[in-house]
C-alpha cells in the first residue's frame, strides 16, 4: 500500500515528479515552475474568460489582451459542437454569446463560425468563437491555460495539447474522487497538470477535501470556494497551505470568497480585499479585474 501511495503522488495529480526547469523565454514555462513551487510568494493571476470587459468572452482578442497585461493564467470553457470540434463557450447554448441561436452540441462548427461574438453588453463585433486548437496555438509558450469547463473531454482535450506540444502549460480542473482521475491519467503516458475544486461548506466538497486528507494526497493546487468565512473555511485553507499545495481563490462574486470579490476592490480599497486573500494564503486567484489585481500585487512585491 504504501508503494502505491508513492506511486500516485508522482501522478500528473501532483504534477511535481517530471518538472524541469524552465525554457529560456517561455514564459508559460515560467508560470508552470511558479505553479509547482508551494514556498513562492509569487501570486499567479488568472484572468476569467480573459478580458471580457473589452473584448467578448473566450475570444482571442481576449487572450491576446491579458497576455499584454502580464496575467499568468487564461481561464477558459469548453464546448463540443455537433461534428466534434471543441470550442471556446462557456453556456450551453450560443443565444447569450453570438449572434446565432442553439446547443452547441446541436450545431456544426462551420455554422458556428457564421455567427459573430458579442460583448459582455450583447453587442455584436467581427469576432469569431475559436476553436481549442486556434486559443492553445496563441497561448503556447506565452501563457498557462486553465481549462474550467471541459474535464469531460479530457481525452479530446489531451489530444490537442499533445499535438502542439502544450500539455505541460495546461492546468484542467475538477470535483472528481482522487481514483477516478487516477484512473484516467493512468491511461495515458503524459497528463495536464489537475487541480480539484472544493466547496468547502457543502456537503460533498467537505467529502472530497476530507477524502484527499485521508489518502495523504496533496494535489498540485486546491481551489476552495466559499459564500461565508467560518473557521471551516480557515481550517480548510490552513491545511491547503501546510500540506504544500498552492491555494487558488476566485475574488469573481461575492458568493465564491465570501465577499472579497473584484467589484468590492474596485470601489473601494483593493488591500481590503486582495491583500485579506493574500493574508489568508492565496497564492492564485482567478479575478474579472486583472489590471486591478496585478497594480495591487506589484505594489506588495508580489508579481512581476
Amino acid at each position: 500500500m504504501k508503494k502505491l501511495l508513492i506511486l500516485f503522488a508522482c501522478l500528473p495529480l501532483l504534477g511535481a515528479c517530471t518538472q524541469t526547469e524552465p525554457v529560456s523565454g517561455n514564459r508559460a514555462a515560467a508560470i508552470v515552475a511558479e505553479i509547482h513551487n508551494p514556498r513562492s510568494k509569487y501570486v499567479v493571476v488568472a484572468s476569467h474568460r480573459g478580458d471580457w470587459r473589452n473584448y467578448p468572452e473566450n475570444s482571442i482578442a481576449a487572450i491576446e489582451s491579458v497576455i499584454g497585461m502580464g496575467v499568468d493564467i487564461m481561464e477558459l470553457d469548453l464546448k463540443l459542437t455537433k461534428d466534434s470540434v471543441l470550442v471556446l463557450c462557456h453556456d450551453r447554448t450560443i443565444d447569450r454569446t453570438t449572434s446565432g441561436k442553439g446547443r452547441v452540441c446541436d450545431i456544426t462548427y462551420d455554422s458556428i463560425r457564421r455567427c459573430v461574438l458579442k460583448t459582455g453588453h450583447g453587442v455584436k463585433t467581427t469576432h469569431r468563437m475559436p476553436t481549442l486548437r486556434e486559443a492553445l496555438e496563441v497561448c503556447k509558450d506565452r501563457i498557462v491555460v486553465n481549462v474550467d469547463q471541459g474535464y469531460e473531454y479530457y481525452d479530446l482535450v489531451l489530444a490537442v495539447t499533445e499535438e502542439l506540444g502544450v500539455t505541460d502549460q495546461i492546468l484542467i480542473k475538477g470535483k472528481r474522487s482522487t481514483d477516478a482521475v487516477a484512473a484516467k491519467f493512468a491511461e495515458h503516458p503524459r497528463n495536464m497538470m489537475y487541480m480539484p475544486i472544493i466547496d468547502i461548506l457543502k456537503p460533498q466538497g467537505r467529502a472530497l477535501f476530507a477524502e484527499y486528507q485521508e489518502k495523504g494526497i496533496a494535489p498540485l493546487a486546491y481551489e476552495v470556494c466559499w459564500n461565508k468565512y467560518t473557521p471551516e473555511v480557515k481550517e480548510c485553507m490552513d491545511k491547503v497551505v501546510a500540506g504544500g499545495s498552492k491555494l487558488w481563490v476566485n475574488s469573481l462574486w461575492a458568493s465564491l470568497c465570501g465577499g472579497l470579490d473584484d467589484d468590492a476592490a474596485f470601489g473601494g480599497d483593493p488591500a481590503e480585499v486582495y491583500g485579506k486573500l493574500v493574508d489568508m494564503g492565496a497564492t492564485m486567484i482567478q479575478t474579472d479585474r486583472p489590471e486591478l489585481l496585478i497594480s495591487y500585487l506589484r505594489s506588495r512585491g508580489l508579481h512581476n
